[in-house]
């Protein structure tokens, strides 16, 4: 359903990449990634190519980098192309920027009758709520969403959810590094988001992220690469960093075109390090539950980084929280409510059901139970994908 696809061309990035597989004896390992993108004739609009023309016109990509922060060319296979386009023709309301804030099971207490649904605006100062009828609930408001409200709702409106509720959250064991090259002639932001891969060994992969042109914001929040076992060591080192190259430095901040100028190195692991949520009284909380505790301080991704750098031309670089309070950040946070044979073991069963309740699910990123160590969209959509296939058919003229 999401088309995915072969990356078919390798712009300057990806070759960098390339060339650092074969720096590191690793050619065998370098591989275009697959994406969800319709990969058709340049800017030119066709009839739908996916679903014997029931989805919409598509326009072949520009490889113009911007997929993250919003394909202007038609070209992105994002929900609104596939999944969403095809249910709105057969009837789906989509209802916007409302907030749901409370499911409460109408008439049993296990929700076999039915749930009501509380929402208020999500975009507005003062917020209109809303009440729903449903006899079934699915949520999919990824990891944060989800955690954010089942949490809350097992101490009111839900208490039958699992024990397990919160745990077991995954982080990929990611960084996320920047190489900001000094070469003002070259245009890394050229291709689709993330084109290419490295199987660095069999735990550790390596993907070059990309941004459109014009997309300059994380200038503002990056510092220099720099180790160090506590914050007064860190911020000596960047200092350090920093005055043995002051001008370079200086430059690379203020370059025209940031995103140009740089790639994103996403370093991503399998490693068994779990989290769990708890609720907070502002924000979700978070502690280790297995595992070290993550650390923004991985070596394997700066020796990957200072090498990637070294071929672009360019010095890395990494958020400023992980240079003064050594937080890791991730892409792809996951768990929270994952599967397990019973109440006990997981929040929710094989086939995504909510244990606990009837007529309730759980379809998405909370419900992997481990590290993938690449980007795990395709694997949620087919986890998801399967639970649907699972639901029975309503006969016709059933409500």
């Amino acid at each position: 359903m999401l088309g995915s696809a072969v990356n078919p061309v390798l712009e300057t990035g990806d070759i960098l990449l390339k060339d650092l597989a074969a720096k590191r004896g690793q050619s065998n390992k370098f591989e275009p990634t697959e994406v969800s993108v319709f990969f058709g004739e340049s800017d030119v609009e066709v009839e739908d190519p996916f679903f014997n023309g029931e989805g919409p016109r598509r326009t072949g990509c520009t490889y113009c980098g911007a997929c993250m922060t919003g394909c202007r060319h038609n070209a992105k296979n994002s929900l609104d192309k596939n999944y969403l386009y095809l249910a709105q023709k057969k009837g789906l309301e989509i209802i916007a920027e409302q907030e749901v804030y409370d499911v409460i099971p109408e008439g049993a207490d296990d929700g076999s009758k039915g749930y009501i649904i509380k929402s208020k605006d999500s975009t507005k100062l003062f917020k209109n709520k809303y009440s729903y009828k449903a006899d079934n609930v699915i949520f999919a408001g990824g990891v944060l969403g989800n955690m954010n409200l089942l949490l809350k709702l097992k101490q009111k409106s839900l208490p039958n959810l699992s024990d397990k509720l919160g745990k077991h959250v995954l982080t990929n064991n990611e960084a996320l590094i920047f190489s900001v090259s000094e070469d003002k002639d070259k245009d890394l932001s050229q291709g689709v988001a993330i084109g290419s891969i490295l199987d660095v060994d069999d735990k550790t992969h390596l993907e070059v992220v990309r941004y459109g042109e014009g997309s300059g914001f994380w200038r503002a929040i990056v510092s220099p690469n720099v180790v160090g076992n506590n914050m007064a060591v860190r911020v000596a080192n960047m200092f350090i960093s920093f005055f043995k190259s002051p001008l370079k430095y200086i430059k690379l901040a203020f370059v025209k075109d940031f995103a140009k100028q740089s790639i994103v190195l996403l370093f991503m692991q399998q490693i068994d390090t779990t989290l769990s949520f708890k609720k907070g009284l502002f924000r979700l909380k978070t502690r280790v539950d297995t595992g070290s505790k993550p650390s923004a301080q991985i070596p394997l991704a700066f020796e990957l980084a200072k090498q990637y750098s070294e071929l672009n031309n360019a010095k890395p670089m990494v958020l400023l929280s992980e240079t003064l309070f050594n937080m890791p950040s991730t892409a792809h946070i996951l768990g929270g409510a994952v599967m397990g044979a019973n109440a006990n073991e997981g929040v929710i069963d094989k086939n995504n059901k909510v244990f606990g309740y009837e007529n309730m699910m759980i379809c998405d990123g909370s419900m992997i139970s481990a590290n993938p160590g690449v980007n795990p969209s395709l694997s949620i959509t087919a986890i998801t994908e399967r639970a649907m296939s699972l639901i029975e058919k309503k006969a016709k003229g059933e409500n």
